[in-house]
């Protein structure tokens, strides 16, 4: 059972600013064909990204837009961990990841945060697939999760840890020398 709050039926717009407040990413959020899409656009990288979610927060599709009005990147999963292009090749590297790390934007968090309802002191080890988005580049990394406060959490990657405070949606706030959370955009 989540403590987070539900989104509004009409959808959800947030954004953050790097750190130095030079570039900025807006994030809509909209409940479309029985299902969650996230789209997010974001200045530094000058790209953006789709992901299309169950109602359970589990990722079905995931398109990065660099340059192109077709996707540059366009992967889908069965959503027990089998991954591959909708082209239809099947991309074994990445089998076993139920979630992506994209590091040009915080909303990444939110996906495994939302699905593993853990309690204060918990952690949950997960494999996820970071995606360059200059090289597109997809490799599968381990990375821990876990819950340190109400809406405390603690990111760990290689004995590299960040930690970040979430909104009532799951939502990440301030992460200290990244990303500083916004009003709508």
């Amino acid at each position: 059972m989540s403590d987070h709050r539900a989104f509004p039926a009409d959808g959800f717009d947030t954004g953050w600013t790097t750190w130095d407040q030079a570039h900025r990413e807006h994030l809509t959020l909209r409940w479309e064909n029985e299902a969650w899409t996230a789209t997010g656009r974001v200045g530094r990288e000058q790209i953006e990204y789709v992901i299309r979610l169950s109602p359970l927060w589990h990722i079905r599709q995931f398109m990065l837009f660099r340059d192109l009005d077709e996707p540059d990147l366009w992967l889908g999963t069965d959503g027990q961990g089998r991954w591959g292009e909708i082209n239809g090749a099947h991309r074994t590297e990445l089998d076993g990841a139920l979630d992506l790390a994209l590091p040009c934007t915080p909303f990444s968090h939110t996906l495994p945060i939302r699905r593993h309802p853990l309690l204060v002191g918990d952690s949950v080890e997960l494999t996820v697939i970071e995606v360059d988005v200059a090289t597109l580049a997809t490799t599968p990394i381990q990375v821990t999760y876990t819950r340190t406060g109400r809406r405390d959490w603690l990111r760990t990657r290689e004995g590299s840890a960040i930690g970040f405070s979430v909104d009532e949606h799951a939502i990440a706030n301030d992460i200290d020398g990244h990303f500083r959370r916004q009003p709508a955009c």
